[in-house]
């Protein structure tokens, strides 16, 4: 059976990993044949937003033990994820990942990631093993592999823009579709940054973890 890790940023798609997507990308694993296991980083929220207002809350929230309400308490600290010892890497989106795992939000092609996530998700690019990465996930693909990489978050112009800016490849596609960068055994699809309902969010996810899956 593959083992797929799986990196969580928080629970609730305004400030931490979107939810469905999470929840579609593990159960698409399992039909796939593979097995999960969720890893976050150990560290507070940027902030806290009300899903019914959008607006924020005077509250201070930790990533890890948030992620752990989505993957029922099966998740460890990612500086306890060895590559190594996992056949393949998945992203779900949120904006837990332009926002937790990284500052992509607030600073596009100029943002920093997280350096535990960036040594993890480079580890899996050194060796080899095939990564996937959701929703607004690809945002952070060109700061983790070299060389013009190809990478979809849809057809949003901004983040087009910063992920070319950031030196990687751009490809526009619908929300069903997946594109994958043969050289870098990365895949990338849109998912809610397209999608208008939970089965489109899934066609995209299901192709990709299949695909994924395949690779590994």
């Amino acid at each position: 059976m593959k083992k797929v890790a799986v990196i969580l940023s928080g629970s609730g798609v305004f400030d931490g990993a979107e939810i469905h997507e999470a929840v579609l990308c593990l159960l698409a694993l399992e039909q796939n044949g593979a097995s999960w296991h969720c890893f976050a980083p150990d560290i507070p929220q940027h902030h806290v937003l009300n899903h019914i207002t959008g607006e924020e809350m005077d509250q201070t929230r930790n990533v890890l033990v948030e992620s752990a309400r989505i993957a029922r308490g099966n998740i460890q600290d990612i500086t306890q994820l060895n590559a190594e010892e996992y056949d393949a890497l998945l992203l779900p989106g949120g904006f837990g990942v332009a926002k937790n795992l990284s500052d992509f939000a607030f600073k596009g092609a100029n943002c920093s990631i997280n350096p535990n996530v960036t040594t993890v998700c480079k580890r899996f690019a050194e060796l080899g093993k095939p990564a996937g990465y959701v929703c607004i996930a690809p945002a952070l693909i060109p700061f983790i592999y070299d060389g013009g990489v190809k990478g979809t978050i849809g057809q949003d112009a901004d983040t087009e823009s910063a992920f070319n800016a950031a030196g990687g490849e751009h490809v526009r596609c619908q929300v069903d579709q997946v594109v994958y960068d043969e050289r870098h055994n990365v895949f990338s699809t849109p998912a809610y940054m397209l999608a208008q309902s939970i089965s489109e969010a899934a066609s995209g996810i299901n192709k990709l973890v299949a695909q994924l899956v395949a690779k590994a």
